[in-house]
């Protein structure tokens, strides 16, 4: 038979790269819807004597461990009752309503269950969800976090890179690693390479929940947040854990002054195999009210590592904002995603990345990749740092404060080079494996891994061991610097361990400037109530995001 005559502009179209990309009808026995799944429970709420003993359909004998727990700890039974006999276009409206004060609707929202909170999202579209940010976030200045990891683990190349992304603006930069036991020395090179780039840099590793609480207690890392919580009981269980082990990890972490939030996103639970048929948003809901009901500060959400199953459903991206505006809306911090590559399609990753990035989040990204994609070790962040003069321009653009600053490729370099100098310094004074000059000079100029050698692997780790087995901690670095001619660095450090003893970091939202002063909800709150209100960019910050350096301006002409 004669092969059919096609459309040229069809077949063009199929070549695009968003055809690459995974899409799917709704399929609600398995969870694979985002919002209004037909199986989420109608809204409901019955307390008697203070006790709620009915939520979304369900009595007291009848709730999973998630329910119980969220009934017990996350719903204010005092408004709850007031809250759930409004209605969800009534509570939408207060969202965007400029004339409805933030505290109210937190008040309020602090009384709706899980079903509530789903339905009330699922009556606004997403120009009204953004608009809602705007005024529901809770700190007023946005800010940002970076991923800085190496396909290599090259401790030099990561203390380079480290010093780059905070000299960019990151106020919050993440490793985690490609062999497990290099875990000590990437952790040892983002402290010291982002207090080369800014002091007040937070620094996490993310890897499993005892290590980082054990490598955070010694003042290593600075953060936490990769402390997974999930919105069916049997997911729970999958993990070994349950509400009140994380919340009992959660104050571990606080007790010993480190900032922590937990994780969560749409389409986990789908990812898992047992969603048990309710939409995506219903079950993140459940998520975001076992995160306050810990009463941990924050909570990184947004899809985070699941973003291709929401993705890849109708109304996906609207239902991943959605679940960022109700973390808003009960008064926790958001770390809202966008750190993880899920499209062929620049136009889809842009768009993805623009609810959050209009309207301002405490972190826009969770991870924006400050390292080559092919570095990234956390599968590849939605930006790369191959993109971060795109990212400029669109602030530039739309005169929007996305976290970044414009930077010389002097400073970049000048910070780098001291950065692995540093570095050097100290696995020197360890009786670590040496960083070489030659190794010093080549990730002071390196793009990525790619760009450098390959260390002596077997001995590095048995470094890092050391670094481990000998106890050695933040002071000691400190120490260290200061006697190798690095006092500055290591007066960011001892300022950094003083933090840990005052604890205002451990405030809602919180990130450190570079003179030691907390920055958070309860200094910088939100005030948000329209136009020429809210966060405004200062004269001073116009300018420097004006000042891309590529642009001609009219005296070089």
């Amino acid at each position: 038979m004669a092969q059919a005559k096609r459309s040229k502009r069809f077949e063009i179209l199929e070549n695009r790269p968003v055809h690459k990309d995974g899409f799917i009808g709704e399929w609600v026995d398995v969870g694979l819807i985002a919002m209004d799944s037909p199986n989420d429970p109608k809204p409901s709420i019955r307390i008697e004597g203070g006790k709620v003993m009915e939520m979304d359909g369900r009595t007291r004998d009848q709730f999973d461990m998630i329910e119980q727990f969220v009934a017990d700890y996350a719903l204010d039974t005092a408004v709850a009752v007031e809250a759930m006999g409004k209605s969800c276009q009534e509570l939408a409206r207060m969202l965007v309503d400029i004339n409805v004060p933030r505290r109210e609707v937190r008040r309020l929202f602090g009384g709706l269950t899980p079903a509530k909170l789903a339905g009330v999202l699922s009556v606004m579209n997403i120009v009204e969800i953004m608009m809602a940010m705007q005024k529901m976030r809770c700190r007023q200045t946005p800010a940002n976090q970076a991923h800085v990891t190496s396909a290599k683990d090259h401790p030099v190349l990561l203390a380079a890179d480290a010093a780059e992304a905070a000299l960019r603006g990151f106020v919050e930069i993440e490793t985690t690693v490609g062999v497990v036991r290099y875990a000590p020395f990437n952790a040892l090179a983002l402290l010291v390479g982002g207090q080369v780039g800014r002091p007040g840099t937070l620094s996490q590793d993310a890897l499993e929940e005892a290590f980082e609480l054990q490598i955070g207690m010694r003042g290593l890392t600075a953060y936490a947040e990769t402390v997974s919580v999930y919105g069916t009981e049997s997911v729970f269980v999958d993990g070994d854990d349950t509400p009140w082990s994380k919340s009992f990890l959660a104050s571990a972490y606080a007790s010993r002054g480190l900032k922590m939030r937990f994780t969560s996103g749409t389409g986990s639970e789908v990812q898992m195999g047992a969603a048990e048929g309710r939409s995506m948003l219903y079950l993140e809901a459940r998520c975001i009210l076992v995160t306050r009901g810990a009463g941990v500060q924050g909570l990184q959400n947004g899809s985070i590592s699941c973003i291709g199953v929401p993705g890849a459903v109708p109304s996906g991206i609207r239902a991943v904002a959605a679940e960022n505006l109700i973390t808003m809306a009960l008064d926790l911090e958001v770390a809202s995603g966008n750190d993880q590559t899920f499209s062929h399609s620049d136009l889809r990753r842009v768009a993805r990345t623009i609810p959050q990035f209009f309207p301002g989040t405490d972190l826009i990204f969770s991870g924006y990749s400050a390292t080559p994609n092919y570095d990234n070790m956390f599968a590849g962040s939605n930006w790369d740092i191959e993109d971060v003069d795109d990212y400029l321009a669109l602030q530039r653009d739309f005169r929007v404060d996305g976290g970044l600053k414009p930077v010389s490729e002097d400073g970049v370099v000048a910070a780098r080079n001291k950065a692995a100098r540093a570095l050097q310094a100290v696995f020197d004074e360890l009786g670590f494996p040496p960083i070489t000059d030659e190794e010093v000079e080549a990730a002071t100029y390196a793009n990525g891994s790619r760009d450098v050698g390959t260390r002596n692997v077997p001995e590095d780790l048995k470094g890092a061991e050391r670094l481990m087995a000998e106890g050695v901690t933040g002071v000691d670095i400190a120490r260290i610097l200061a006697k190798r001619g690095f006092r500055d660095v290591a007066e960011s450090l001892i300022m950094m361990m003083r933090q840990r003893v005052s604890g205002d970091y451990l405030q809602t939202s919180a990130w450190i400037g570079s003179d030691g002063t907390v920055h958070s909800a309860v200094n910088d709150p939100n005030t948000y109530e329209g136009p020429g209100t809210g966060y405004q960019l200062t004269a001073e910050r116009w300018n420097e995001i004006k000042a891309i350096p590529w642009a001609v301006n009219p005296e070089d002409i």
